[in-house]
């Protein structure tokens, strides 16, 4: 595995459309964060936008429905429950830029919420199923984040121990985006990899819910097993 470390990124972001699927704990820190740094935001969740105006007025974020929510967002983020995955409207990616970076920071948890998926059971990794449901590459981030550290643990580019958060997925100019994003909201990144390497930062792993700089992440997500305990099975 090639661990690719940046604490310096080549160019800061630009404002862009952002999209957000999901108004959990997640979801809705990542609008307070984004829509802060100036970024247009659009928000929607299983409940329909009616219910999401507090949220709205805080934020200055544009409640909508999933089906509108990536329209011509430049970054898509899908975080809801992985079972709810399939639910997602047919074709609620159409509308998106070209070349739009889609988020997953979904986790499988089967005795928990989820119930038993197969294909991931037998091996399949999480983000690799996300990705085949929706029909669209994704980038995994956030997904062994705490949602306060969102609000409360972003630091300026070159901090001492800056926290530090695993990226993976296929395409390196989706990846980039989504790390000089990250990188905006006060965190450093690795590359953990392209997806059939996201096991390593899946529920179990030493690198979930890490809170560590680039150096810990880095060493987390060498000590990962791909096998998965008994805790994460069905």
């Amino acid at each position: 595995m090639s661990l690719h470390l940046s604490t310096r990124l080549a160019r800061k972001v630009g404002s862009m459309k952002i999209g957000i699927i999901g108004a959990g704990n997640i979801g809705g820190n990542l609008t307070r964060r984004l829509t802060a740094l100036g970024h247009e935001v659009a928000v929607a969740n299983s409940r329909g936008p009616q219910t999401l105006t507090a949220l709205a007025e805080e934020t200055g974020a544009t409640p909508v429905t999933a089906s509108e929510a990536a329209k011509g967002a430049q970054v898509v983020v899908v975080t809801v429950p992985l079972k709810a995955v399939p639910d997602l409207p047919d074709g609620f990616l159409d509308g998106a830029a070209e070349g739009a970076a889609v988020i997953d920071t979904g986790n499988y948890y089967p005795q928990q919420r989820d119930g038993r998926i197969a294909a991931i059971e037998e091996g399949l990794p999480e983000s690799r199923w996300t990705e085949q449901q929706i029909g669209h590459p994704v980038i995994k981030a956030f997904n062994g984040t705490y949602a306060q550290d969102i609000l409360d643990r972003g630091r300026p580019q070159g901090t001492p121990g800056r926290q530090a958060l695993p990226v993976s997925g296929d395409d390196p100019a989706a990846k980039q985006t989504v790390r000089e994003l990250i990188d905006e909201l006060g965190f450093d990144t690795v590359d953990s990899g392209g997806l059939d390497d996201s096991w390593r930062q899946q529920p179990g792993t030493p690198v979930y819910g890490s809170q560590g700089d680039v150096d810990a992440i880095v060493k987390a997500l060498s000590e990962a097993s791909p096998e998965r305990t008994a805790e994460w099975r069905a």
